[in-house]
């Protein structure tokens, strides 16, 4: 078990310490569920008040928070107690699940397959034709990697994912269980008879930048032709579908179940809450927040919020909203 004093744990996040107890703390845990050598964080001012009836010994508190620690239990105090804390999980992380060889042999690796120093396929995995996987990549059992892919180094990927042909992925990237990457974009045209639906081929590829982290059983599609493109830094949350030929700029945030429809744009910077829906060939510029469970149906401006079905500027949608609420009181 990992054990750290107060003057350890400060001196990873480098605050202000307040208070004094003896306690060693051997985890982290929410306010109300901490137990004597635990800590736990305040970020908000609203939950200051479960601090009292807390059993923890330790707690990161903001700055501009103004509470007492109380007898043998201690604040270190920062400017952001959420980034701390990330700072905290990272230390207190289990160690990475172990890999009995560096290459399992179960696995099957096309002879044309190029693997970089220092990285590890699991059991159970597929690594198809002139593939390069560049250095210090983890690969988990059961991952498929189809022809003439590149992943770059650093980068790591979960047990299930799949990943299509011709994909080109950055480094330090990490794919969660059960992601699709590159698969068809969803495209029909009824037939000439009127009787069916043809099915149109999708030729593209997907492009994924570095940094990037995309949640289980996502789906980004390859372009009908040419490229989905994923910029730098995007999050991207589970259960999110990315349609073909999209195209994402830098640092993007796409939250659980929302959805882009093809060929949408996303500037740099651009949020989506959940459940969100965009059309497509719809343009959101970048800075812009499209709330949860909204609708987009035209191109949002630089940096403007919207919210509703269909999305609108978020002020006058809460003013809608307030109308709505008087008129069910009449």
């Amino acid at each position: 078990m990992k054990s750290f004093s107060i003057e350890d744990i400060n001196a990873i996040i480098n605050g202000e310490v307040v208070g004094e107890t003896n306690k060693k703390i051997t985890g982290l845990e929410q306010i109300q569920k901490a137990t004597e050598n635990q800590a736990t964080f305040i970020g908000n001012r609203k939950f200051a008040g479960l601090w009292k009836d807390s059993k923890a010994s330790l707690a990161i508190v903001n700055d501009n928070i103004d509470i007492d620690p109380g007898e043998n239990r201690v604040f270190i105090k920062v400017k952001n107690a959420d980034l701390a804390m990330a700072k905290l999980l990272e230390t207190f992380a289990p160690d990475n699940l172990h890999f009995e060889v560096d290459i399992h042999p179960s696995a099957t690796i096309d002879k044309t397959a190029k693997i970089g120093k220092g990285s590890r396929v699991g059991a159970g995995c597929y690594i198809g034709k002139d593939v390069i996987i560049g250095t210090n990549v983890t690969i988990f059992p059961n991952v498929t990697i189809m022809d003439d892919t590149t992943i770059g180094d650093g980068t790591t990927i979960w047990s299930g994912t799949v990943i299509r042909e011709r994909t080109v992925i950055g480094n330090h990237c990490l794919f969660h269980t059960n992601v699709s990457i590159g698969a068809d974009g969803f495209g029909y045209r009824p037939s000439d008879d009127g009787r069916g639906l043809v099915k149109i081929p999708h030729i593209g590829n997907v492009v994924i930048g570095n940094g990037v982290e995309i949640g289980a059983n996502s789906c980004v599609d390859r372009g009908k032709f040419s490229s989905t493109i994923i910029g730098d830094g995007c999050k991207i949350d589970n259960l999110v579908q990315i349609a073909h030929n999209c195209v994402l700029g830098r640092s993007c945030i796409m939250a659980g179940s929302s959805g882009l429809a093809g060929s949408v744009t996303l500037g740099d910077g651009v949020i989506i809450g959940g459940s969100a829906s965009i059309k497509d060939h719809t343009t959101i510029h970048s800075g812009a927040t499209v709330g949860a469970g909204s609708g987009v149906m035209n191109d949002v401006p630089a940096g403007k919020t919207v919210l509703g079905y269909p999305a609108v500027d978020s002020r006058e949608m809460l003013k809608q909203w307030v109308a709505l609420r008087k008129l069910a009181r009449q």
